[in-house]
């Protein structure tokens, strides 16, 4: 393998797609099966979205605690320690399972991810050039999403016919295949900030001191919102419709087919012709979309049309980080990155939160009814962005 590799002659975002395929395989297995895995304690589609809420809360928390530790040490060497943490409760998960550990387990998942998320994406920012910036977040977003079509696939099966408990034996062995692979490429980020920042409410102000930070704040947040329908609130209904694991992993895995089709394509667009109108059109997708899940009974063309849905996430998913990068400088990243990484969380705990309180006292049906509201809400937010175009990047 090593003279394959070498006689290509693979570039550094190469390697790092490789890596990060294999370790968002492990991930989509194991988040495959995470809310469902969590009903199995609760049995209450309420209480599982009310303890995502309290886990997405800390995951906020975290992101703002490590903005001082990646400004002033090593981007890969913390990445590597959150691998290392991944690995560890994903094995533990394998072996022995109750409703106190995976609070504590689900609590530390929830920290060294963050740290995972915010270390990736500058390693990545900081290989590629201005110019190709939303290009290269649509291959990682690619390879990404090709690792969340097959490990939903592979869920499904293996829990169906395995149980839980192979699944996140699975998941641990994929992560260490993905360490092995990180030492292998020899992937290196060592850059430091001079002066690091460690007052965290003078950097909050700080950033969202600027209009064009904040707008595409809250669309960040606004993609992870509506994952928070898909991978927690759709697998608990289809169970609660009868449905097993098996069509849960497969929805899960198609529902990223136009992601892998789209994301790369319309990363390019953005880049030459703006990202506004990419942002309106997704969401304005999307709020349709929710519309006529609320009128639809039969529960196969609901998923689809939540499958179609998916067009629309691919003009904001891997768009929206690259227009966060093309509006800050080099010396912004690890300061700034942390905290627009909090939009992920507090996106998914708009997305859940909410979510849960109103099935406290209506059908599920009333959820597709919060998320249209909110994603034509979100398509009137991107119209005040201001534009940006790569190709004027030098």
């Amino acid at each position: 393998m090593y003279r394959i590799f070498r006689k290509r002659g693979l570039r550094i975002i190469e390697k790092i797609g490789i890596f990060y395929l294999f370790l968002s395989l492990a991930t989509s297995i194991v988040y495959t099966i995470w809310a469902v895995y969590l009903e199995s304690f609760f049995h209450n589609a309420s209480s599982v979205g009310l303890l995502t809420s309290l886990f997405t809360v800390l995951g906020v928390f975290s992101y703002f605690l490590f903005i001082p530790l990646v400004q002033r040490k090593s981007k890969t060497g913390l990445l590597f320690i959150s691998l290392l943490f991944f690995a560890i409760s994903y094995f533990i998960f394998s072996i022995y399972s109750n409703v106190y550990l995976v609070i504590v387990l689900g609590a530390i998942l929830t920290i060294f991810g963050s740290l995972r998320i915010t270390t990736f994406g500058i390693l990545v920012r900081d290989k590629t050039s201005d110019k190709n910036v939303s290009k290269n977040e649509g291959r990682i977003y690619t390879l990404l999403n090709l690792a969340w079509l097959v490990g939903p696939l592979i869920a499904g099966f293996v829990a169906n016919k395995y149980g839980f408990d192979n699944v996140f034996f699975l998941g641990f062995l994929l992560v260490l295949i993905s360490m092995m692979l990180f030492r292998f490429f020899k992937i290196k980020d060592d850059r430091k900030t001079r002066k690091v920042d460690s007052n965290v409410f003078k950097l909050i102000f700080s950033f969202f001191s600027k209009k064009d930070r904040v707008l595409i704040y809250i669309l960040s947040g606004a993609v992870t919102f509506w994952w928070a329908l898909i991978y927690i609130y759709i697998p608990i209904y289809l169970i609660e419709q009868g449905y097993g694991t098996f069509l849960i992993g497969l929805f899960l895995s198609v529902v990223v087919v136009p992601l892998i089709l789209f994301e790369y394509s319309f990363g390019k667009i953005a880049g030459k012709r703006g990202f506004k109108k990419l942002f309106f059109t997704g969401f304005i997708i999307l709020s349709f979309i929710s519309v006529l899940c609320f009128f639809i009974s039969n529960i196969y063309i609901l998923l689809f049309l939540l499958i179609l849905a998916s067009v629309g996430v691919s003009m904001i998913e891997s768009t929206s980080e690259a227009y966060f990068f093309d509006i800050i400088n080099k010396e912004q990243r690890d300061k700034y990155y942390g905290v627009y990484n909090t939009a992920v969380d507090l996106g998914f705990l708009l997305g859940t939160l909410p979510a849960a309180l109103l099935l406290l006292f209506f059908s599920f049906k009333s959820v597709f009814v919060l998320f249209s509201f909110f994603t034509l809400l979100f398509a009137l937010i991107s119209l005040r962005m201001k534009e940006v175009y790569e190709s004027g990047h030098k």
